[in-house]
């Protein structure tokens, strides 16, 4: 069957993310988008999941736990977990790989963690946005280590993408997907990055906002839906 999906959505967790990104919120537009399946992968950070994924199981949206990881390039790459408990592991591992700066919240924006029912229940302290000890030649192999995939994000915009930042997608990486935000931009990256006929694509919104998550139009074919298969099927090999 087709399921059409987001997977790359932040919360109010991600300082940048709008204080309505709420799991309750997400969730229900996604609902109302028509979306099947969606991952919430605030930067640097998994402590939404659980709050997401349950409001997810009461508007009915699969929700995978994942992240959007900076890496020690700072590159931007989607990471995406079968259950809550390997994406907190991962988070951990995260949280003892990355630079604590104090966040200032009036300049980089609050960093709310909340509960099913939107209620705020705490806060990060340390500036979630800057880059993370974890190389992008080691972040899948890392991330397969806690039963999940990673892949490079937004590989076709002018910053933060491994594009923008080495010009290439090394092998050594080992990345079997990649995710373009514009998807008319793929056969020309495609005439130029040979590699790219052999990923899996997907197109995500990397909405921050309410107003730019988008209406169902991407799937992914499965034989039933699970964030399992789907981490399967990104990790498949063309």
């Amino acid at each position: 069957m087709k399921y059409f999906y987001d997977l790359h959505l932040h919360s109010c967790l991600s300082p940048c993310g709008d204080d309505d990104m709420t799991p309750n919120n997400i969730t229900g537009m996604a609902k109302l988008l028509g979306l099947d399946v969606i991952a919430l992968t605030d930067h640097n950070s998994c402590l939404n999941c659980e709050a997401t994924m349950k409001a997810g199981e009461e508007n009915g949206v699969l929700v995978i736990p994942g992240m959007e990881l900076t890496t020690s390039e700072d590159i931007h790459a989607v990471c995406l977990f079968p259950t809550l408990e390997r994406a907190l592991d991962w988070n951990e591992y995260v949280d003892a790989n990355r630079i604590k700066v104090k966040n200032k919240a009036e300049i980089y924006g609050r960093q709310v963690i909340m509960n099913a029912l939107d209620e705020e229940i705490g806060e990060v302290e340390h500036l979630l946005l800057p880059a993370t000890f974890i190389s992008i030649m080691d972040a899948y192999k890392k991330a397969k280590e806690f039963g999940g995939i990673c892949y490079p994000a937004h590989i076709d915009r002018d910053s933060l993408s491994i594009l923008s930042v080495l010009g290439e997608i090394d092998p050594y990486c080992g990345f079997a997907a990649a995710e373009v935000a514009d998807k008319s931009k793929l056969p020309g990256l495609r005439l130029k990055h040979e590699i790219l006929n052999s990923l899996n694509i997907v197109t995500s919104s990397d909405a921050h906002y309410l107003e730019n998550m988008r209406d169902a139009e991407n799937t992914l074919e499965l034989e039933s839906l699970s964030a399992e298969n789907v981490i399967s099927l990104l990790d498949s090999r063309l």
